[in-house]
């Protein structure tokens, strides 16, 4: 049987590990094993981080609605319902971002919820 040679791929494999630690501080980036470590926890927090991305959004778009509607003289849960009942479709960032840049059309949004 052959003897196999196993450099090639091997080279490679570390090389795309070393790759992906680039941008990272001291021995992180230049010795394997601790690039290795190093991607594998920053790959998880990446993963993890995407999920955590859209609740913190949608976070910040509740409370700016909450904020632009407190001043009309409502709560954020009394306007969601009745933004609902009057069958206006549009979703919280869509809201919250003509609260921030268009508070007159947001104003009106909230007198058709209220009537």
């Amino acid at each position: 049987m052959p003897r196999v040679k196993r450099s090639v791929n091997a080279k490679k494999k570390r090389r795309k590990i070393l790759k992906l630690a680039k941008g990272f501080f001291g021995a992180r980036k230049r010795i394997y094993t601790l690039a290795t470590e190093s991607v594998e926890k920053a790959l998880k927090y990446a993963y993890r981080d995407r999920k955590t991305k859209k609740r913190n959004f949608r976070r910040l778009w509740i409370a700016r609605i909450n904020a632009a509607v407190r001043m009309e003289g409502l709560t954020y849960s009394q306007f969601m319902d009745r933004i609902k009942k009057a069958g206006i479709v549009l979703d919280r960032k869509v809201l919250a971002d003509l609260a921030v840049h268009e508070p007159k059309h947001f104003s009106e949004i909230v007198s058709l919820a209220r009537n």
